[in-house]
This record gives C-alpha cells, sequence and structure tokens, in this order.
C-alpha cells in the first residue's frame, strides 16, 4: 500500500506544479479539473502521512519485541503494537473507502426537479411537501437553494417545481433523490378518512458549467412573459419572465422568480445547460447500470424509490431495505441517515467492481 501512496503523493506534487503554471490558470476547464483533483489527492496524501507514522512505529516496537532484553521495555512495546496494530487496519480502511473511484459529477452542485404526478391535489401538496423537506435539509447542511420556478398546485403545494442547490459535493449529496416518491396518507379532501396513495417524482440533474455545453444563440428562441408568482408590484405589469427553446432538442426552459429579467434570463440558461448535459449523463449511467447486478442510483425516472406512509409514520427506501419511524422529522429535513446509507451501499458496489487502487 505505501508504494501505491508514494506515487500518488508524486502526483499530488505533480498537480501542486501545474496549477501554479499561467498557461494552466488561463485554462479555465483544466485549471478547475486540477484543482479537483489536487484538493481530493491532499485528503489521500494527508491520510498518508498518518499511515506512513503508524507503519513505521509498528516496525520499530515489532524491533523492539525481537531484540530487547528489559522485559519491561518489551511489555510496554507489546502494548503499543495493539494499538498501533488497530489504528493501522482502521487508516487502511479509511484510505481504501477514499480510493474508491468517484463519479467526476458528484463534485457539481444540482438542479433538482419535483413534480406532481398520480393523486390529483394531494399529489402537489405532497410535491410541495417534499420541497420544503429538501429545502430543510439543504439549510441544515449549510447548501445554499435558489428558486428557479414553479407551477402551484390548486389546493397547495406545486405541480412542478425546479430549484437550484450549491454547496461541497451537492449532486453526491443528492443524486440518489431521483426516482418516483409515494405517499400513503388520508388527503386534506377526504372526508371519509381513507389512505390514499399519491405520488410526485423527483430529478436531480448535475448543474453544468458553461464550458461542459456550448449553446448556440441560433438554436435558442427567447420568449418574455409576466411573472404569475410572488414578486410585489411588477408582478403581471412587466415582462421579466423568460422562457428558452432549444431548437434542436425541443427542451423548453423558463424561469420567472427574479424581477429581473437578466436574472431570469441567466437562470433559465443554466437550468437548459443541465438538462442538456443531463441528457449525456444519463447515457452513461445507462452503461454503468448494465455492468452492475446492483445499483442504488439509475437513470430510471419511473423507478419507485421511496415510500413514506403517514398512518404508521415510517418511510422506507426501496433500494436498500432501509426504514424509519419518524416521519416527522425525516419531512422535515432529518434525511442524512438515508443520504449516508445510499452512499455507503454506492460504495460497496464500487469496491465489488474491484475499481479501489489498493
Amino acid at each position: 500500500m505505501l508504494d501505491k501512496l508514494q506515487a500518488i503523493k508524486r502526483r499530488w506534487e505533480d498537480v501542486e506544479q501545474q496549477i501554479s503554471d499561467p498557461k494552466i490558470i488561463s485554462d479555465m476547464k483544466m485549471f478547475k479539473k486540477l484543482n479537483k483533483e489536487y484538493k481530493d489527492l491532499t485528503e489521500i496524501v494527508n491520510a498518508y502521512h498518518i499511515y506512513k507514522n503508524v507503519v513505521e512505529n509498528v516496525s520499530y516496537n515489532k524491533e523492539v519485541l525481537a531484540n530487547e532484553k528489559d522485559e519491561e521495555l518489551k511489555d510496554m512495546a507489546k502494548m503499543d503494537l495493539v494499538g498501533l496494530e488497530q489504528k493501522k487496519e482502521q487508516i487502511e480502511s479509511e484510505i481504501r473507502n477514499m480510493l474508491v473511484p468517484k463519479d467526476p459529477e458528484d463534485s457539481k452542485n444540482a438542479v433538482i426537479e419535483i413534480r406532481a404526478g398520480t393523486g390529483g391535489d394531494e399529489a402537489s401538496i405532497f410535491a410541495g411537501d417534499l420541497y420544503r423537506m429538501y429545502t430543510k435539509y439543504c439549510e441544515t447542511i449549510g447548501f445554499k437553494t435558489e428558486l428557479i420556478d414553479f407551477s402551484n398546485g390548486t389546493a397547495g403545494g406545486y405541480k412542478e417545481v425546479i430549484f437550484n442547490v450549491s454547496g461541497e459535493n451537492t449532486f453526491g449529496r443528492l443524486k440518489f433523490e431521483s426516482g418516483v416518491h409515494r405517499v400513503q396518507r388520508v388527503p386534506q379532501t377526504e372526508t371519509m378518512g381513507r389512505v390514499h396513495t399519491s405520488a410526485a417524482s423527483v430529478i436531480v440533474m448535475p448543474e453544468a458549467d458553461e464550458w461542459d455545453i456550448e449553446l448556440k444563440d441560433n438554436d435558442i428562441r427567447k420568449d418574455t412573459f409576466c411573472s404569475s408568482g410572488p414578486g410585489g408590484q411588477s408582478v403581471n405589469t412587466t415582462k421579466s419572465a423568460i422562457r428558452l427553446t432549444h431548437i434542436p432538442t425541443g427542451l423548453v426552459v423558463q424561469c420567472q422568480d427574479e424581477k429581473s429579467q437578466l436574472k431570469n434570463l441567466s437562470k433559465a440558461m443554466g437550468v437548459l445547460r443541465s438538462r442538456l448535459y443531463e441528457i449525456e449523463f444519463n447515457k452513461r449511467m445507462e452503461e454503468a447500470s448494465k455492468k452492475r447486478k446492483t445499483m442504488v442510483q439509475t437513470g430510471d425516472r419511473s423507478e419507485k424509490i421511496r415510500t413514506y406512509n403517514y398512518p404508521q409514520s415510517r418511510v422506507t427506501d426501496h433500494r436498500i431495505g432501509l426504514s424509519m419511524h419518524n416521519l416527522t422529522a425525516f419531512m422535515n429535513g432529518d434525511i442524512s441517515e438515508f443520504i449516508d446509507a445510499l452512499q455507503l451501499a454506492e460504495n460497496a458496489e464500487r469496491l465489488k467492481e474491484g475499481g479501489v487502487l489498493v
């Protein structure tokens, strides 16, 4: 393991030099790529220094046991060795997890779309509940959310809501949420007290950078219209809302959250870029899913991934068979336990593939 880690350190030193090169700095795409690699390698190099020190101490204590005649010193070395061997195993395990090949998209920001599915008004209300759940979660862990577009439900909630999430490894944390979320509860409109089943779909996309997708002006039709949501006196009086149509693919994106037409245009361009990027991303996901017997994250948006059962106060993730019996806390953003478990499951799948470097 030490030989492999030494090779990683040499690569880290090489990248450190490259990101100081003016030619690299002037190439934003390459500079950002190398900066990301440098940050990832730094974590491994720091662990390598700790691991190397522990290995040297293990070797020293074994030498004492083999050659020292003083029984008291040998007893001390034997006691130290037990703790050092345990620490060595722990660090080796941590390093192996660090060396699991990461999805290069994980470090990107995320664009999330929530759409009401089957269930009429109740589905829209549930979509609103999911939006609140994610914004609460993001607030808890320090992610920033920014509303892009929405369509209100007739009885509350949203028929559709789109928002951006920014932070460290945002897509890597939220990508597992893509799929169909099913709710079982008594709707507000139900007079007989019967439990209904409704659904909402969640799509999590990696936010594309400007250099990821090139958008040509001739390929985009831009329309303006009056905003229909909150916004003060400017609502329904100024055409600040933006609708973009990508002519080659037929994709349509709109944004009406900002009072400024320019800000809405910038947000809409970001979503359009991300949707185009997602098309290529999903192709890669489908190829990857064919290679794995099980896969936590798939490109299938129609897959039912989670059920929220209100009468039993239970939420169940069907991909890993995990249930929690505190639905109120979960809907208030306490979803870290599920996300952590899903990340562990994905790492286990990658380990099975034999992709670890050491």
